[in-house]
Protein backbone atom coordinates (compact mmCIF):
# COMPACT_ATOMS: atom_id res chain seq x y z
CA UNK A 1 0.00 0.00 0.00
CA UNK A 2 1.32 3.93 -0.88
CA UNK A 3 2.03 6.45 1.57
CA UNK A 4 -1.11 7.73 0.14
CA UNK A 5 -3.54 4.98 0.24
CA UNK A 6 -2.06 4.63 3.92
CA UNK A 7 -3.18 7.77 4.54
CA UNK A 8 -6.89 7.76 2.99
CA UNK A 9 -7.43 4.54 4.91
CA UNK A 10 -6.52 6.24 8.03
CA UNK A 11 -8.76 9.48 7.70
CA UNK A 12 -11.33 6.67 6.29
CA UNK A 13 -11.44 5.12 10.03
CA UNK A 14 -11.12 8.31 11.43
CA UNK A 15 -14.44 9.78 9.72
CA UNK A 16 -16.19 6.97 10.36
CA UNK A 17 -15.39 6.19 13.89
CA UNK A 18 -16.34 9.94 14.59
CA UNK A 19 -18.76 10.73 11.95
CA UNK A 20 -19.23 14.05 13.41
CA UNK A 21 -14.80 15.02 13.33
CA UNK A 22 -15.20 17.68 10.17
CA UNK A 23 -11.63 18.08 10.30
CA UNK A 24 -11.70 13.87 9.60
CA UNK A 25 -13.92 14.75 6.53
CA UNK A 26 -12.05 17.28 5.14
CA UNK A 27 -8.12 15.90 5.38
CA UNK A 28 -10.21 12.89 3.84
CA UNK A 29 -11.52 14.59 0.70
CA UNK A 30 -8.16 16.57 0.33
CA UNK A 31 -6.23 13.06 0.28
CA UNK A 32 -9.39 11.61 -2.15
CA UNK A 33 -8.79 14.15 -4.63
CA UNK A 34 -5.00 14.07 -4.68
CA UNK A 35 -5.52 10.54 -5.53
CA UNK A 36 -8.40 11.30 -8.10
CA UNK A 37 -11.16 10.05 -6.13
CA UNK A 38 -13.34 12.89 -7.43
CA UNK A 39 -16.73 11.46 -6.55
CA UNK A 40 -15.61 10.30 -3.23
CA UNK A 41 -13.88 13.83 -2.57
CA UNK A 42 -16.52 16.06 -3.13
CA UNK A 43 -19.09 13.83 -0.88
CA UNK A 44 -16.45 14.15 1.52
CA UNK A 45 -16.31 17.60 1.49
CA UNK A 46 -19.91 17.94 0.99
CA UNK A 47 -20.26 16.21 4.65
CA UNK A 48 -17.69 18.64 5.82
CA UNK A 49 -19.27 21.49 4.79
CA UNK A 50 -23.09 19.82 6.36
CA UNK A 51 -21.15 19.89 9.71
CA UNK A 52 -19.18 22.89 9.67
CA UNK A 53 -20.96 25.33 7.08
CA UNK A 54 -18.78 28.64 7.65
CA UNK A 55 -15.15 26.13 6.54
CA UNK A 56 -14.61 28.74 3.67
CA UNK A 57 -11.57 26.51 2.17
CA UNK A 58 -13.68 23.60 1.72
CA UNK A 59 -16.39 25.25 -0.84
CA UNK A 60 -13.04 25.95 -3.01
CA UNK A 61 -12.05 22.62 -3.05
CA UNK A 62 -15.05 21.37 -3.46
CA UNK A 63 -15.45 23.72 -6.80
CA UNK A 64 -12.31 22.04 -8.06
CA UNK A 65 -13.63 18.99 -7.96
CA UNK A 66 -17.04 19.61 -9.74
CA UNK A 67 -14.58 21.35 -12.04
CA UNK A 68 -12.44 18.37 -12.65
CA UNK A 69 -15.64 16.36 -13.03
CA UNK A 70 -16.95 18.77 -15.90
CA UNK A 71 -19.92 19.84 -13.95
CA UNK A 72 -19.85 23.81 -13.75
CA UNK A 73 -23.12 24.29 -12.48
CA UNK A 74 -22.66 22.35 -9.11
CA UNK A 75 -19.02 24.12 -9.07
CA UNK A 76 -19.91 27.56 -10.12
CA UNK A 77 -23.11 26.90 -6.98
CA UNK A 78 -20.37 25.74 -4.63
CA UNK A 79 -17.91 28.81 -5.26
CA UNK A 80 -20.64 31.51 -4.91
CA UNK A 81 -21.94 29.99 -1.69
CA UNK A 82 -18.49 29.53 -0.52
CA UNK A 83 -16.79 32.97 -1.94
CA UNK A 84 -19.73 35.05 0.21
CA UNK A 85 -18.72 33.01 3.04
CA UNK A 86 -15.07 33.91 2.99
CA UNK A 87 -15.87 37.52 2.07
CA UNK A 88 -17.79 37.62 5.63
CA UNK A 89 -15.41 35.66 7.61
CA UNK A 90 -12.33 37.97 5.85
CA UNK A 91 -10.99 34.54 4.44
CA UNK A 92 -8.60 36.06 1.85
CA UNK A 93 -7.17 33.73 0.58
CA UNK A 94 -9.77 31.28 -0.44
CA UNK A 95 -12.18 34.00 -1.41
CA UNK A 96 -9.76 34.97 -4.06
CA UNK A 97 -9.02 31.74 -5.51
CA UNK A 98 -12.97 31.22 -5.45
CA UNK A 99 -13.03 34.70 -7.46
CA UNK A 100 -10.57 33.34 -10.22
CA UNK A 101 -12.40 30.02 -10.49
CA UNK A 102 -15.82 32.32 -10.96
CA UNK A 103 -14.34 34.21 -13.56
CA UNK A 104 -12.58 31.32 -15.57
CA UNK A 105 -16.11 30.11 -15.29
CA UNK A 106 -17.84 32.90 -16.70
CA UNK A 107 -19.77 33.47 -13.54
CA UNK A 108 -20.76 36.64 -11.79
CA UNK A 109 -18.51 37.48 -8.35
CA UNK A 110 -20.78 38.16 -5.60
CA UNK A 111 -21.16 41.44 -4.33
CA UNK A 112 -19.03 42.39 -1.10
CA UNK A 113 -20.50 42.26 1.85
CA UNK A 114 -21.18 44.91 4.17
CA UNK A 115 -19.34 44.77 7.24
CA UNK A 116 -21.43 44.31 10.38
CA UNK A 117 -18.70 44.40 13.06
CA UNK A 118 -16.84 47.34 14.50
CA UNK A 119 -13.90 48.20 13.65
CA UNK A 120 -11.21 46.43 16.40
CA UNK A 121 -13.40 43.25 15.73
CA UNK A 122 -12.34 43.04 12.46
CA UNK A 123 -9.86 41.18 10.53
CA UNK A 124 -7.90 43.79 9.33
CA UNK A 125 -7.08 45.54 12.94
CA UNK A 126 -7.39 42.71 14.96
CA UNK A 127 -5.81 38.70 15.04
CA UNK A 128 -6.88 36.43 12.09
CA UNK A 129 -6.58 33.02 12.55
CA UNK A 130 -4.94 31.28 9.43
CA UNK A 131 -6.26 27.78 10.74
CA UNK A 132 -8.86 26.03 7.48
CA UNK A 133 -12.58 26.45 9.43
CA UNK A 134 -11.96 28.61 12.45
CA UNK A 135 -15.27 28.87 14.19
CA UNK A 136 -13.66 32.16 15.99
CA UNK A 137 -13.50 34.40 12.80
CA UNK A 138 -13.63 38.21 13.76
CA UNK A 139 -13.32 37.30 17.42
CA UNK A 140 -9.87 35.57 17.03
CA UNK A 141 -7.59 35.96 20.12
CA UNK A 142 -4.18 35.34 19.72
CA UNK A 143 -2.51 33.10 22.36
CA UNK A 144 -0.02 35.16 24.83
CA UNK A 145 2.59 32.63 24.45
CA UNK A 146 3.46 29.72 22.33
CA UNK A 147 2.31 26.84 23.08
CA UNK A 148 5.50 24.67 22.22
CA UNK A 149 8.87 25.52 23.06
CA UNK A 150 10.21 25.20 19.30
CA UNK A 151 9.69 26.81 16.03
CA UNK A 152 6.39 25.16 15.93
CA UNK A 153 4.93 26.34 18.65
CA UNK A 154 6.22 30.28 17.81
CA UNK A 155 4.29 29.50 14.62
CA UNK A 156 1.29 28.06 16.22
CA UNK A 157 1.27 31.33 18.30
CA UNK A 158 1.90 33.88 15.47
CA UNK A 159 -1.03 31.84 13.06
CA UNK A 160 -3.31 30.10 15.13
CA UNK A 161 -6.04 31.19 17.51
CA UNK A 162 -6.15 30.22 21.40
CA UNK A 163 -9.65 28.63 20.38
CA UNK A 164 -8.04 26.64 17.85
CA UNK A 165 -5.19 25.49 19.86
CA UNK A 166 -7.47 24.35 22.57
CA UNK A 167 -9.92 22.47 20.42
CA UNK A 168 -6.49 20.91 18.69
CA UNK A 169 -5.26 20.11 22.43
CA UNK A 170 -8.23 19.30 24.32
CA UNK A 171 -10.21 17.06 21.76
CA UNK A 172 -8.75 16.49 18.06
CA UNK A 173 -5.04 15.29 19.43
CA UNK A 174 -7.17 13.18 22.02
CA UNK A 175 -8.83 11.63 19.29
CA UNK A 176 -5.47 11.06 16.99
CA UNK A 177 -3.55 9.36 19.66
CA UNK A 178 -6.13 7.34 20.53
CA UNK A 179 -8.00 6.07 16.62
CA UNK A 180 -4.75 5.75 15.32
CA UNK A 181 -2.97 3.86 18.82
CA UNK A 182 0.10 6.27 18.73
CA UNK A 183 2.46 5.59 20.84
CA UNK A 184 3.94 9.07 22.11
CA UNK A 185 7.33 7.22 23.05
CA UNK A 186 8.56 6.19 20.25
CA UNK A 187 9.87 8.16 17.13
CA UNK A 188 7.18 6.94 14.64
CA UNK A 189 4.50 7.73 16.86
CA UNK A 190 5.39 11.28 17.75
CA UNK A 191 6.25 12.18 14.12
CA UNK A 192 2.33 11.00 13.21
CA UNK A 193 1.27 12.66 16.06
CA UNK A 194 2.85 16.40 14.78
CA UNK A 195 2.00 15.64 11.55
CA UNK A 196 -1.47 15.30 12.03
CA UNK A 197 -0.94 18.81 14.31
CA UNK A 198 0.60 20.85 11.43
CA UNK A 199 -2.30 18.67 9.48
CA UNK A 200 -4.74 20.34 11.61
CA UNK A 201 -3.91 23.79 11.65
CA UNK A 202 -3.66 23.79 8.04
CA UNK A 203 0.20 23.65 7.89
CA UNK A 204 0.74 20.75 5.69
CA UNK A 205 -1.48 20.21 2.32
Amino acid sequence: MSQLQDRIAQFRKMATDDPENELGHFRLGQLLMDDGQLPEAAASFAKTLELSPQFSKVYQLLGECYIKQNDNAKAIEALTNGYKIADERGDKMPRDAMAKMLTTLDAPIPKAAEPTASVDEGPESGFTCERPGCAAGRRAQPLALPPLKDEIGLRIQQKICADCWQGWFKDFSIKVINELRLDLSSESGQGEYDKHMREYFGFEN
